[in-house]
């Protein structure tokens, strides 16, 4: 595994902005998928967006318009720019790597998460 640290979280007012942020332990240019994630209040863990390792991203439809999710591989960061934030955004945001290969046969170690980082959109 490898340790990940969020910060960029806050308090925010209704359309403002925030930018999160994802140190990584180690080099992450091996790291195939990395990703962000958030759980609201009483609810579950859901994905907000993926980024491989060639730069390919993915977002749940309804953030598309809003998010952008971004990775520097030679700060070993990954990002999550955030525009136009709502009430309903606000969650703790986690910090995801996909496990590594770690047999010839294709096993895959644990993936690694981080401890989450508190978003609250609020006037």
């Amino acid at each position: 595994q490898v340790q990940l640290v969020e910060s960029g979280g806050g308090l925010v007012q209704p359309g403002g902005s925030l930018r999160l942020s994802c140190a990584a332990s180690r080099s992450i240019f091996r790291i195939d998928v990395m990703g962000w994630y958030r759980q609201a209040p009483g609810k579950e863990r859901e994905l907000v967006a993926t980024i491989t390792s060639v730069g390919n991203t993915n977002y749940v439809d309804s953030l598309k318009d809003r998010f952008t999710i971004s990775r520097d591989n030679a700060k070993n960061t990954l990002y999550l720019q955030m525009n136009s934030l709502r009430p309903e955004d606000t969650a703790v945001y986690y910090c995801y790597a996909k496990g590594r290969v770690i047999t010839v046969e294709g096993a895959v170690g644990p993936d690694s998460w981080g401890q989450g980082t508190q978003v609250t959109v609020s006037s």
